[in-house]
């Protein structure tokens, strides 16, 4: 049983004095408006909200922190620094360097993550003798950071659309759709890890292979998530290729859908936004990193206004904060628009949670209520940020104000695995990440 000062339970604003009940790992019962702690109630002193849900990570490149910062240049000349640690990756040093982020994203209140995974291979492309054990990686790491985890396995088999996979990228390939699907096959979810798909991007998947990703999916009832329109250059390329945008190409394939998700979704035109909506494909925004990597500004408005579910991911963890994630959306846009208030914090904070979670294949989590898993984060009200916090608009104090170091406690599926700010399963996590990144770079 948990006493929570103030508990965010989906509406505009905050209720006082939630007790929430759990057992089994979800919550049984939600009382708001209680007075005092019950005997016994362990006390979550701040503002609760469910679990984050980081719907677009790519764990080995938390390796790349500061790494990319000196001198100027684009997506395509950082994207080669990052492929010179994606040829340094082993299994063992793949996973513990994915435990250590995923640690920090528990720090952080992520207690769900989806990893957008194509680091299949060995060095020269070569199935290891255990053809998923990159992707086991990933899942154990995630069950010793104490969170869930979608794994998204990644089709990626040319290097663009005139131009096979050389280096590193040789890494990511399995031939042919066919073949990709074969080994996806072979992987299995549990209680804390679910299987989902992913088409890296247009560029990445010939057009005619699209379909079979897409239809192994769907006979799944999985997740499918995609790059989509990250990169000017990569829509040029696709018009030229095919005579159509990325997305409408997605669109011909079967691939957009209420259980599909666009990445980033940055350079559409009115009809790739309207295509997009009219589907109910989500789309996953990942402010942090596309301005890291001088992407651009998505129209994440439109696209809701549409009708696609938002969603927010970390992607290359040049920051893990999902509260910036949830506030760039909103700052960006007033950026563009010149305009402010285009989202309430609710719908950003929803984004964060039970949207999230959804894009993730969890759509039974990301709330507090009952039956959903006890996934719950506190964010003290005691910080230089949060101070003086009005209690009737804390929603907008913590989407607007806080950062992810206020996040103090977090009890994922009813097991509370960070207290005080510390992880309570792996214990120093900035020790960790030193040393699995020293690893790999």
């Amino acid at each position: 049983m948990y006493y929570a000062d103030h508990a965010w339970l989906g509406g505009e604003a905050t209720e006082a004095g939630v007790v929430i009940e759990a057992g089994d790992g979800r919550v049984t019962r939600v009382r708001p408006g209680v007075a005092q702690a019950p005997p016994g109630a362990v006390r979550l002193r701040g503002v609760t909200v469910p679990g984050l849900a980081d719907a677009h990570s790519h764990a080995f490149h938390r390796a790349l922190r500061g790494r990319t910062q000196r001198g100027r240049g684009t997506f395509w000349t950082w994207r080669e620094q990052m492929y010179r640690v994606a040829a340094r990756l082993t299994p063992e040093t793949y996973h513990a360097l994915a435990r250590a982020a995923y640690a920090e994203m528990a720090l952080a209140g992520v207690t769900c993550v989806g990893e957008f995974h194509y680091l299949h291979h060995d060095t020269a492309g070569r199935r290891y003798a255990s053809p998923n054990v990159m992707g086991e990686a990933l899942t154990a790491a995630a069950a010793e950071a104490g969170v869930r985890v979608t794994l998204l396995d990644t089709c990626y088999l040319r290097g663009g659309f005139d131009a096979p996979l050389e280096g590193p990228q040789l890494r990511f390939g399995d031939g042919d759709a066919a073949a990709w699907a074969d080994r996806a096959a072979g992987l299995k979810g549990d209680g804390h890890a679910r299987v989902g798909a992913a088409i890296h991007s247009v560029r990445a998947v010939p057009a005619a292979q699209l379909g079979t990703v897409a239809s192994w999916a769907r006979e799944r009832g999985a997740p499918l998530h995609f790059h989509l329109s990250e990169q000017v250059a990569e829509n040029e390329a696709c018009l030229a290729a095919t005579g159509r945008t990325p997305a409408e190409l997605l669109g011909d394939s079967g691939a957009l859908g209420p259980l599909s998700a666009a990445v980033h979704a940055t350079h559409l035109t009115p009809g790739d936004v309207a295509l997009l909506g009219g589907t109910r494909t989500g789309v996953c925004m990942c402010p942090t990193t596309e301005r890291d990597l001088a992407d651009g500004i998505g129209p994440a408005r439109a696209l809701a206004d549409a009708g696609s579910p938002l969603s927010l991911g970390s992607d290359s963890h040049a920051v893990v904060d999902l509260l910036e994630e949830a506030r760039a959306v909103e700052l960006d846009e007033r950026l563009a628009r010149r305009r402010r208030g285009n989202w309430l914090a609710a719908d950003l904070l929803r984004a964060a949670t039970r949207d999230g979670h959804a894009a993730l294949g969890w759509p039974e989590a990301g709330a507090i209520e009952p039956g959903a898993p006890a996934d719950l984060v506190t964010v003290t009200l005691d910080s230089v940020r949060m101070a003086g916090s009005p209690s009737d608009a804390l929603v907008e104090s913590l989407v607007f104000g806080a950062t992810a170091a206020d996040v103090r406690e977090v009890v994922a599926g009813g097991r509370h695995i960070v207290s005080e700010g510390r992880h309570l399963l792996l214990g120093d996590v900035p020790a960790l990440l030193a040393d699995a990144v020293a690893a790999v770079t």
